[in-house]
């Protein structure tokens, strides 16, 4: 199936959630540099799956989700 472009967002939110708890000095760092690892496997492998689906450049899917999730549109 398919990753929608929100799905991708989602996915990218979760990774820097977890890349963030590696400054958490009450987690185990191994463990948590290992759900940042897996989180961002997942967005990669859906960004590569969307790029595809969409007939898009992979590098403009990942950077657009990226921009999306680090300099969010304000709500109109």
């Amino acid at each position: 199936m398919a990753h929608t472009f929100e799905d991708l967002v989602q996915l990218e939110r979760a990774a820097e959630a977890a890349r963030a708890r590696l400054l958490d000095p009450d987690i185990d760092p191994a463990a948590a540099r290992q759900a940042w690892i897996e989180a961002a496997a997942r967005f990669q492998a859906a960004v590569t799956e969307h790029a595809e689906a969409e007939g898009r450049p992979r590098v403009d899917v990942e950077m657009a989700a990226k921009k999306a999730v680090r300099h969010p549109e304000p709500d109109a």
